[in-house]
């Protein structure tokens, strides 16, 4: 995200998971910046909403499960034959849900896997040649503060979201020369759809256009890392320096209550 877009020549940015929340709140924010967006999602009628709510004619509404390889692949293909060349790829789409050791369910944990990694790497595998055949493009991966560590009832969550940050930071190097930038945006708790659902205290809770504030700053700045609330991710970063006593300690007291 090299600078603002021209008015006679927008930039164009693909959106996935753009329905609601985080990538909702960043796909206006680019199309009131002159972005021409393209947005995915499950929901066709959450993009329509979306677009109907945006600047006429800067969104355009790709409907995608990004678990579905083939589908990912064609959408880009079908982005770029309508929209022209991607700048800027948004790999947003994920899902939560609280992860009990008791009863053990592996299928909380590969549903989320398939959403929130395989979604990514799906995505990857349909931008990455293109951006690396043309030298140049930027990939940003919506992972989360809760990859920093493990926390209770987000075993599943978490391990997904560690995943994305490893991978992203492998990445960097690899795709520098190619002239391919790369970042991972690691938000705190942000109010959309999926934390309405927690029952539990949100320290330092922020609303989805706060989120793209930080990001979209974050992006221009070309950052590799876009952590906030920086209090939050400041504090969710000293919790991987900690020893691991101190550390559980402290997790302990975040259990969920029991009944």
């Amino acid at each position: 995200m090299t600078g603002p877009a021209s008015k006679n020549k927008p930039r164009i940015a693909w959106i996935t998971g753009a329905g609601k929340g985080i990538g909702r709140a960043l796909a206006l924010r680019l199309a009131r910046d002159g972005w021409m967006v393209a947005a995915s999602a499950r929901t066709a009628s959450d993009l329509d909403e979306l677009a109907a709510s945006a600047p006429a004619g800067a969104v355009h509404p790709f409907a995608l499960d990004v678990t579905d390889l083939p589908a990912t692949q064609a959408v880009v293909g079908e982005i770029e034959r309508r929209l022209g060349a991607l700048d800027l790829v948004v790999l947003n789409a994920g899902t939560y849900v609280p992860t009990d050791v008791a009863p053990f369910n592996p299928g909380s944990f590969r549903a989320q896997f398939e959403v929130n990694v395989m979604g990514v790497v799906h995505g990857l595998s349909a931008i990455m040649p293109v951006f690396v055949a043309r030298r140049r493009g930027h990939i940003a991966v919506v992972s989360s503060v809760a990859g920093y560590r493990g926390l209770p009832a987000a075993a599943a969550y978490g391990a997904t979201k560690a995943a994305l940050i490893n991978m992203c930071e492998s990445m960097k190097t690899e795709l520098e020369p190619h002239g391919v930038a790369v970042s991972v945006i690691c938000p705190g708790f942000v109010k959309t759809p999926l934390t309405d659902k927690n029952a539990f205290p949100m320290p330092f809770l922020i609303d989805a256009d706060a989120a793209a504030d930080y990001i979209v700053r974050g992006l221009a700045a070309g950052k590799f890392e876009i952590a906030f609330p920086p209090l939050f991710a400041l504090i969710m970063k000293t919790l991987r320096i900690l020893p691991n006593a101190l550390f559980f300690a402290l997790s302990r007291r975040m259990r969920p209550k029991q009944d």
